[in-house]
């Protein structure tokens, strides 16, 4: 296998248009993101079809950035990899489209990778000497997972939510408190300033034999004990409604996470998505992780939010294990972890 293998790739499958030139899977030449928050913060989250018509406007844009970040050209590059799923589909499109036009233009070969693979792999590119063997909790706005990841490309999920993901619930709790979007940090930092123990949420199958993850539940607890306040017009402490929820739901991730830890005999452990930026599940984790001599691992925070960098660290290993698409490559907006 070649050294000092480049690949650029392209992550559009929300609201942030990525590019990034990777080095062997594990060295950021560049990684710039454009981000959409501004614009969808005014309807509370976001807007598809917007989302797609600012993907194409500023693809260009950001493939030639990238580069010239990188110091590089197009003819450094030896493979082009982009996300195929999951994501909104108009979205994916315009990435899945732009690496198909480099790739059939530059003649070299094209990855199509999995955007939650993707979050795991952006571990190899803070902690360089991490390596497989090692347990994980991956956890953003569209998906929870416990996973056992025995190789590069060998994910085992052991467990998974059954309906709303943790940072969508974030999101929606977020909106319903008033706050702008996107609601998972502005809840991690109103939780400083209330009593978790205000109000005592449900935590949805926090006793169960099963690694799985419920939150709808949850969420709706948390909206009737809102409507019920406002029905009787008492004044409503957002600091500790933040607090109370947020400890709902950490609890669950960080008991599930360490219960899997003792069972699956594991000695490593990482977090990652947009929902390991939170700095209390670290904390929390990184406290029961200690007592039991576990090494935990998690990105630095841009590299937590969606990214193209570790697009490009989950297409090396895919390219290096033969794991290379054909220019007929289809979006999928619903794909799963080991799909």
């Amino acid at each position: 296998m070649k050294k000092n293998l480049k690949i650029l790739a392209i992550e559009t499958s929300c609201d942030e248009t990525s590019v990034a030139v990777i080095e062997d899977g594990r060295n950021v030449l560049s990684n710039v993101i454009s981000s959409q928050i501004s614009t969808h913060r005014v309807f509370g989250g976001v807007v598809p079809e917007i989302a797609s018509r600012m993907h194409l406007e500023s693809i260009n844009h950001i493939i030639k950035a990238s580069l010239e970040d990188a110091g590089l050209n197009f003819s450094d590059i030896d493979v082009v990899a982009c996300t195929k799923g999951p994501g909104l589909i108009g979205a994916l499109l315009v990435g899945i489209s732009s690496a198909k036009a480099l790739s059939l233009a530059l003649d070299i070969p094209l990855v199509g990778v999995n955007h939650m693979e993707g979050h795991i792999c952006a571990n190899y590119l803070v902690h360089k000497d991490l390596e497989p063997p090692f347990g994980g909790l991956v956890v953003s706005g569209g998906h929870t997972y416990l996973v056992n990841v025995k190789d590069y490309n060998d994910i085992e999920i052991i467990g998974r939510t059954k309906d709303d993901a943790a940072g969508e619930c974030f999101d929606k709790i977020a909106r319903a408190l008033g706050l702008p979007y996107p609601g998972g940090p502005e809840i991690d930092k109103r939780a400083k300033l209330g009593n978790k123990n205000a109000i005592d949420f449900p935590r949805p199958l926090i006793d169960d034999n099963s690694y799985d993850f419920s939150y709808s539940g949850l969420k709706t607890a948390v909206l009737n004990y809102l409507n019920q306040k406002n029905q009787k017009n008492k004044e409503i402490d957002i600091n500790d409604v933040a607090a109370s929820f947020q400890e709902a739901v950490l609890d669950v991730l960080v008991i599930k996470s360490i219960r899997m830890i003792k069972e699956y005999n594991m000695k490593k452990f990482i977090i990652s998505g947009g929902v390991a930026a939170n700095t209390s599940l670290k904390e929390k984790l990184q406290k029961e992780c200690d007592k039991l001599g576990i090494e935990l691992f998690y990105p630095t925070n841009i590299f937590c939010t969606d990214n193209a960098a570790m697009i490009g660290s989950a297409a090396y290993y895919n390219y290096i294990n033969g794991k290379v698409s054909e220019l007929d490559l289809k979006v999928y907006p619903n794909l799963e972890l080991n799909e």
